[in-house]
């Protein structure tokens, strides 16, 4: 019997896979949210589908997203990366990337980690929505906007509200698994992934 999931992951193993195993479960390891706010702020204006087709491009082009590493590359080394096929190659997007590890580490020095920091932003508990249909996933929430803002405030670029509202679903500070998929109950348990 085949599972009930989210319409929006069908389409290729590989995002049936990251829907089912990634996708809502709960970050708290600052490396894999830098790699998330790399690659949500590459996909901004595609879709993720391409974005995931590249993953393996990015974790070799950024170091594995080891944000101290990042911070430090050389215009040079920003400017091989524009050329390379097996990323987006967006100026602005990577020259942001090299930028927000600069700013990600500020926050880590502020906050103890980046993981304290935006947990912060939903008082430390998963927000569990039940949305029936994609149609009503908003693109925005509160929480979003206000995350938004701030880090605008600290620095980061190419990160608004709506690129960290699905920053927020990817790494699980909001469950907006469909009431209908199998992933919906298996997240709101406490302890499961």
């Amino acid at each position: 019997m085949s599972k009930n999931r989210c319409p929006w992951c069908l389409g290729f193993e590989e995002y049936i896979r990251y829907h089912d195993e990634e996708w809502g479960v709960p970050v708290y390891e600052d490396r894999v949210h830098f790699e998330f706010l790399v690659l949500e702020s590459a996909q901004a204006g595609l879709s993720w589908s391409t974005i995931l087709k590249k993953r393996e491009g990015y974790r070799k082009a950024f170091a594995d997203f080891d944000y101290q590493k990042v911070a430090e590359f050389s215009d040079e080394h920003v400017d091989n990366l524009i050329k390379n096929p097996e990323i987006i190659r967006n100026s602005l997007k990577i020259k942001a990337a090299v930028n927000n590890a600069k700013r990600f580490m500020e926050v880590q020095d502020e906050h103890g980690s980046f993981s304290n920091y935006i947990w912060g932003f939903v008082d430390n508990q998963v927000i569990h929505n039940s949305w029936p249909s994609l149609a009503e996933v908003p693109a925005t929430s509160k929480e979003s906007d206000a995350l938004a803002k701030d880090m605008k405030k600290r620095g980061f670029k190419f990160l608004g509200s709506t690129i960290l509202y699905a920053h927020m679903q990817a790494t699980g500070l909001i469950n907006d698994h469909l009431v209908d998929c199998f992933r919906f109950e298996q997240l709101k348990k406490p302890g499961r992934k």
